[in-house]
C-alpha cells in the first residue's frame, strides 16, 4: 500500500508530464488541466491502496480515460451546441494580437545561453510541437508515453489497450513522419 507522502510524491513528479501528455490530445491547456486533476483525484480516492510501484500505470490508464471521455464528451456538445467563445478576441478592440498570444506562452530560459541561440532552440521547439500535435491520435499517445513518459513497450501496450507489436508500430511510423517532417523543415538531427 502507497504511503501518503509516496501519492504526494508521485503526483508531483508526474503532474506537468501528464498535462503535456493531455494538452498535446485535447489542444486546449483549460481542459487538459481539469483532465489531468481529475485523474489525479480519481487516482488518490479509488487506488490509494495500491502498492506505490503500480501507481504510475494505474495513474496513465486513468489519465487515458480520462482524455478519451473528454473527446466523447466534446463530441455531443458539438452535435448540438455552438461555442461563441471561439469567436473571442484577446484585446478590445476586437483584433486578434499574435504577439500577446505568443507572449503568453512560457519562452523565458535563464543561463548563459545567447540570444540568438535561445530563438533558435525555441523555434525548433515550437516546430517539433507542431509536427506532434499533426501526427494521429494514437501514434501521439504511444510517442508521448514512450519517449515523454518512458514508459516501455509493455507498459505503453497495458496503458493504450493494444498490444505491445502495435505501440512499436505506432512509436515506429511517429518517429519516421516526425523525421521527415523535421527534415522537410530543415532540421536534422
Amino acid at each position: 500500500m502507497a504511503s501518503d507522502k509516496e501519492l504526494a510524491d508521485f503526483l508531483k513528479s508526474a503532474d506537468r508530464r501528464a498535462f503535456k501528455r493531455v494538452a498535446y490530445a485535447v489542444r486546449d491547456e483549460d481542459a487538459a488541466l481539469d483532465i489531468v486533476q481529475d485523474s489525479m483525484i480519481r487516482l488518490a480516492e479509488k487506488y490509494a491502496d495500491r502498492p506505490a510501484a503500480e501507481l504510475p500505470l494505474l495513474f496513465q490508464r486513468i489519465l487515458s480515460n480520462a482524455t478519451m471521455d473528454w473527446f466523447r464528451r466534446q463530441k455531443v456538445r458539438n452535435a448540438h451546441v455552438r461555442n461563441f467563445s471561439d469567436f473571442e478576441t484577446t484585446d478590445d478592440e476586437g483584433d486578434f494580437n499574435i504577439l500577446e498570444a505568443l507572449e503568453s506562452l512560457d519562452g523565458a530560459h535563464s543561463g548563459t545561453e545567447s540570444a540568438a541561440d535561445s530563438v533558435s532552440r525555441a523555434q525548433i521547439l515550437l516546430v517539433i510541437d507542431e509536427q506532434i500535435q499533426q501526427l494521429p491520435g494514437r501514434q501521439r499517445e504511444a510517442f508521448l508515453l514512450r519517449y515523454w513518459e518512458e514508459l516501455d513497450v509493455a507498459e505503453t501496450a497495458q496503458v493504450m489497450g493494444c498490444s505491445e507489436g502495435s505501440v512499436k508500430t505506432h512509436c515506429s511510423r511517429a518517429v519516421h513522419a516526425l523525421a521527415r517532417a523535421l527534415q522537410a523543415k530543415g532540421i536534422a538531427p
